[in-house]
């Protein structure tokens, strides 16, 4: 909405272009402020131009708006409506056009749809405006944004050259397009930690965000309790929560993750028409052998949560396994034939008993002779790992409570005390 000052601005601007006042138009676009009246005096009789003084301070008009109000030479009426715009209608200060052009010649330059300049970006020297600190300014005119102090033409002279009001919205956008491409392709999203889609480390920014959902979980638990809520800082906001739930409802599970993504992955297999597997190694889908996960499932029952269960039962079709199932536990002879086997299997593969403290022998077919949790996720004729190195470390520490048998078996093989 024009002011009364600026309509009559206007309209001597207008009365000024119908009589050809050249002048008189150049006289009303000098920005300079003026006391008296907008057209020019006579000089008194006498008076020198030279002797003028122009008041201090007030500058005259920049080159370029000398060179447009020429208007004896003919001009692009374009150029010149958007000249009056600008200095007449809806002055905006110098730093503000400066700004603008600036903004324009980067999206020119680097060809960029949004003006994602880093804080310190300078214009170069050959641009104009020259050195115009661009990345400031935008910063500033954020600042102002968020404050709500902002034209709102302003906001849209901006907005029309991309800018970029928040960095965090922009990257979780370009991070959420590469999400949702990721889970179309595996069929969830649960990836893991080390996932990457088109640069984007999906795997580690979803499990950022898994934490801000919690956050945000525990913020509106401590509000219905009553208690105080230090900061919200950090919490996912209900927005960006349905947009994460509308690619998989089950993007942040209450139990851990790859327990979620191995549920996931069985339910796409028996969706897709197969059946439960029942061998190792014959439905390993994403880097998960799901027979040894539901294995696991079965036989450790009892560690799961209501909810899993019901899941297991009810969308899987797996139940807990029957006593008769159950391998039997193993003994303390069974551990030691267990451990000397591997040591065996070492010193027949390498000619000696040297074996590093981190070292693991992997055991084919001797899954019947271990127990707890382990052995049985892997059933019995699966192999099994023996951490070899740390096994000696320890049979070393209390070689003198050792029985005369075992310590031969150990000789045998050159073991060093």
């Amino acid at each position: 909405m024009l002011t009364s000052d600026a309509y009559g601005t206007l309209a001597k601007v207008l009365g000024a272009l119908r009589a050809h006042d050249t002048e008189t138009i150049e006289h009303l676009a000098d920005p300079r402020i003026r006391s008296g009246s907008w057209f020019r005096e006579e000089a008194e009789e006498g008076e020198a131009e030279a002797e003028r003084e122009e008041p201090e301070g007030e500058r005259a008009p920049s080159a370029p708006a000398r060179e447009l109000l020429k208007f004896s030479t003919p001009r692009d009426p374009a150029l010149l409506a958007q000249f009056v715009k600008l200095r007449v209608i809806e002055p905006e200060n110098t730093f503000w056009r400066r700004g603008i052009q600036a903004c324009a010649r980067y999206v020119k330059e680097t060809g960029a749809q949004q003006l994602r300049v880093p804080y310190d970006y300078v214009t170069s020297d050959d641009w104009g405006p020259a050195e115009f600190p661009l990345g400031t300014w935008l910063a500033d005119q954020r600042k102002l944004h968020k404050a709500g102090r902002l034209d709102a033409g302003r906001v849209e002279q901006l907005g029309r050259l991309g800018m970029v009001w928040s960095h965090q919205d922009v990257a979780f956008e370009e991070c959420l397009t590469a999400a949702r491409a990721w889970a179309a392709v595996h069929g969830h999203l649960l990836p893991p930690a080390t996932a990457v889609w088109d640069g984007y480390p999906v795997g580690t920014w979803a499990k950022n965000q898994r934490y801000a959902a919690r956050a945000a979980d525990q913020v509106v638990q401590r509000r219905q309790t009553g208690l105080a809520v230090p900061s919200s800082a950090g919490a996912l906001t209900e927005a960006r929560r349905a947009a994460l739930d509308e690619i998989d409802p089950g993007w942040c599970p209450v139990w851990d993750t790859g327990w979620q993504r191995c549920f996931r992955l069985t339910q796409n297999l028996l969706q897709n028409g197969a059946v439960l597997p029942v061998v190792a190694g014959k439905a390993i889908v994403q880097g998960d052998d799901l027979w040894r996960w539901v294995a696991a499932q079965r036989h450790g029952w009892e560690q799961l949560l209501p909810a899993q269960q019901w899941l297991l039962e009810n969308v899987l079709g797996i139940e807990p396994t029957e006593e008769a199932e159950r391998p039997m536990k193993r003994t303390q002879d069974d551990m030691w034939a267990l451990n000397l086997r591997a040591a065996q299997q070492y010193h027949a593969r390498e000619g000696h008993l040297r074996v590093p403290r981190k070292h693991t022998e992997h055991l084919e077919g001797a899954a019947e002779d271990t127990t707890g949790p382990a052995s049985r996720q892997a059933g019995a004729g699966e192999p099994v790992t023996v951490r070899l190195g740390t096994w000696l470390d320890n049979v070393r520490k209390r070689a003198g409570r050792l029985i005369e048998r075992r310590r031969a078996d150990l000789d045998a093989l050159g073991m060093r005390w």
